[in-house]
């Protein structure tokens, strides 16, 4: 059993958030700035062991390979912001390659979307576009191959896995894989093993089957997804009842009146007994689970996730290592959403309210399945 954690490389200053955001801007800055926004509200996150780090730094890459190999994480999946030939964010990912450390397995998740403002509600304002029509697959696998050769990366059945975010936004994807299992295999003797990315945030990305169709390898179950529940007093129905029941009931959770119209709260534990319930796909599909989701730190018009319960994730990863365990033994894989996704309220890492509650969870889970 292989349990791959989703990666974000983002704390370290870039001239570009620089521009964008400030100097010295990172995702820290947001972290260190939420606040509770009703009663019984977890935030901010604060991370405990690790602390705020700049992953500029090679010490820190290496506690975190070491945390993570401790409590039974495989690998992690980092995320790969390319914009034809431009990268964001790549420094740590770059340095892993280049010096050999740390000594941990990981793979690349292409997070293909647009830059927008959408930390300030400004989704249109794009601050660096995906340019579709001038994409060059050749260019694009010739820097992949440097990663897919090192004998870190992640494989099934010897062929290095590549994760694609919101491949559904790719024009002609069938022609691009195409081309990406051609440049791979004549030019870099490599065999791909292909998965699209099923997210709920994907609106265009629905259609699992058809991804299968088009030419992937398996489809990787991203989550939480908050279809799977109902939200709480602060549903749709709730924001149009009269104006005096709103404050009462604002009053009761001390939250503004004027919040219920920006903060979407669902239940984690319905999201894990739905989903386990769920009927499973006749397509290849590696589940994903998630300790939480809160990015109210990052924007007032928020979706929060809150678990509490350690023991509640424990229940949803064992659920998901139960839908691979009859798999080859290179396909019994679980993702983690995430390993350090701070602004998020996504984290493996420890904080200051669990600790390693969750680690040491995700452990008790592992060794059940060795």
């Amino acid at each position: 059993m292989r349990f791959i954690a989703f990666y974000l490389p983002q704390y370290h200053p870039i001239p570009e958030n620089d521009k964008w955001w400030g100097k010295d801007f990172t995702d820290w800055v947001n972290v260190k700035k939420a606040k509770p926004l009703f009663m019984g509200h977890y935030q901010p996150h604060i991370p405990a062991d690790l602390g705020f780090y700049d992953l500029r730094n090679e010490a820190t890459r290496i506690a975190q390979a070491e945390l993570a190999k401790q409590y039974g994480v495989y690998g992690f999946c980092y995320y790969h912001y390319w914009f034809n030939g431009k990268m964001l964010l790549e420094t740590p990912f770059n340095n892993v390659i280049k010096t050999g450390k740390p000594d941990f397995p990981f793979c690349l998740c292409w997070a293909n979307e647009n830059w927008t403002k959408r930390w300030d509600g400004k989704d249109h304002e794009i601050l660096m576009k995906q340019d579709y029509a001038n994409y060059n697959p050749s260019e694009h696998i010739a820097w992949l191959a440097s990663a897919f050769n090192d004998n870190r990366y992640i494989r099934i059945n010897n062929k290095p896995i590549f994760l694609i975010y919101k491949a559904a936004q790719i024009p002609n994807i069938k022609n691009i894989i195409k081309k990406w299992r051609y440049e791979a295999k004549n030019k870099y003797g490599i065999e791909l093993y292909l998965c699209s990315v099923k997210s709920w945030r994907s609106y265009i990305n629905i259609n699992a089957e058809v991804s299968i169709s088009e030419g992937f390898d398996a489809v990787v179950d991203f989550q939480p997804n908050a279809r799977l529940a109902f939200k709480n007093v602060f549903s749709n129905a709730i924001k149009n009842f009269p104006v005096n029941i709103c404050n009462r009931i604002s009053s009761k959770l001390h939250i503004k009146t004027k919040l219920l119209n920006e903060i979407n709260i669902f239940d984690y534990k319905t999201i894990v007994d739905k989903w386990i319930m769920k009927q499973q796909n006749g397509y290849k599909e590696f589940p994903c689970v998630a300790p939480s989701w809160d990015n109210s730190s990052r924007t007032k018009k928020c979706s929060i996730i809150q678990n509490d319960s350690p023991a509640m994730y424990g229940k949803w990863l064992e659920a998901a290592c139960k839908r691979v365990i009859n798999n080859t033994d290179n396909e019994q894989i679980v993702f983690i959403n995430a390993w350090n996704e701070w602004a998020e309220g996504c984290h493996l890492e420890p904080d200051m309210k669990f600790g390693k509650r969750f680690l040491e969870t995700t452990y008790d889970i592992f060794i059940k399945y060795q």
